[in-house]
């Protein structure tokens, strides 16, 4: 037990090396150079975690190794429950029906495909591709972090997920403004916010290129965008049916199935249901979504901590071929599923 009274100091003094690495995130992802690409303290905080872990990790006391797991593992599951103050159901209803089938769609289609792909074309083991799958088709590295409890995933394979999601993102960010503005998306500005919520990956970034275009464009990317946040916990409660009925297909189980039911998901909603209300100030929701920020800063700067680079060994190419074709779906797939449902 990380708090049992031989480990308690080690366990206490790792949450506080994770929370000042968390910290250095926070101050570099602000820098304006740095949030004008829309790259989140997350993504700073596992480049941190990963070049700590392959240079320094031998000088820390190895007592405190409990409190970076924890920080990757529990923090994470508190951290993703109070995500949910980020949504209100009043904020999804007001998109419409046709921006929610945009996201519905656009998830699933992706997490399917960029799991196929992943899995049988380009040969990758499962949870690479699940996780990957999951950053494109949800929100980024957030619905990264949250798939790799219920996929009971190696660091290094959140890692790779995470990169993936920061290449694509990045070139997503650039790419559409210049097709929007050169007239190859034919869209209206609602269309385009809609198909920039629907398809991009993190929320900093659909901030960034929705709120290029106007208020309309904007608001319509943003809800749609918290939409498929949302959607997050659904798509994990089914993830953990299936690999319950897959480890009962193929026998791994004895003695009966485990049927894995995230509950930090189920949590998420209710937290998010509770937001609906509005009962909370909107002064204090902000100050608990920078708390939050921060913890999952913190979860994926311990994740980075225990990735080492010998560990990508084999991975090759595979992750980068399955993301871009995802991305490709993304663009062009969401393109024209946008144009027929919102027109």
């Amino acid at each position: 037990m990380p708090f049992s009274p031989e480990k308690r100091s080690g366990t206490l003094s790792g949450i506080l090396f994770v929370a000042i690495f968390a910290a250095a995130a926070t101050m570099i992802a602000n820098l304006s150079a740095v949030s004008a690409l829309g790259i989140s303290p997350l993504v700073v905080g596992i480049v941190i975690g990963i070049f700590y872990a392959n240079t320094l990790h031998n000088r820390i006391p190895e007592t405190w190794e409990s409190g970076i797991l924890f920080s990757g593992k529990k923090i994470l599951r508190f951290a993703i429950v109070f995500y949910g103050f980020r949504i209100t159901f009043q904020q999804i209803a007001e998109v419409g029906m046709d921006g929610f089938l945009v996201s519905l769609i656009m998830l699933s289609t992706t997490f399917v495909l960029g799991t196929y792909l992943g899995t049988k074309v380009f040969k990758m083991d499962r949870d690479t591709s699940m996780l990957t799958a999951s950053g494109a088709s949800v929100c980024g590295a957030a619905a990264v972090l949250a798939t790799e409890p219920v996929l009971k995933a190696q660091e290094h394979k959140t890692a790779v997920a995470v990169s993936m999601v920061v290449l694509f993102g990045t070139i997503a960010m650039f790419l559409y403004p210049a097709l929007y503005s050169a007239g190859i998306f034919d869209m209206t500005h609602r269309e385009f916010g809609i198909f920039v919520g629907g398809t991009i990956h993190e929320v900093a970034q659909v901030v960034a290129v929705g709120g290029a275009y106007g208020q309309e464009a904007s608001d319509a990317a943003v809800i749609v965008k918290m939409t498929r946040v949302i959607m997050i916990a659904p798509m994990l409660i089914i993830l953990g049916i299936y690999l319950s009925y897959q480890a009962k297909k193929s026998g791994s189980q004895a003695g009966g199935v485990t049927l894995v039911i995230p509950w930090f998901a189920v949590y998420f909603i209710g937290m998010a249901g509770f937001n609906s209300l509005q009962i909370v100030p909107q002064n204090i929701v902000g100050y608990i979504n920078e708390i939050d920020t921060f913890l999952l800063t913190m979860a994926m700067t311990a994740l980075g901590m225990g990735t080492r680079f010998a560990k990508f060994k084999g991975l090759g190419l595979a992750p980068l071929y399955t993301a871009g074709s995802m991305f490709l779906w993304l663009v062009i797939g969401g393109y024209f599923i946008t144009k027929w449902i919102v027109a």
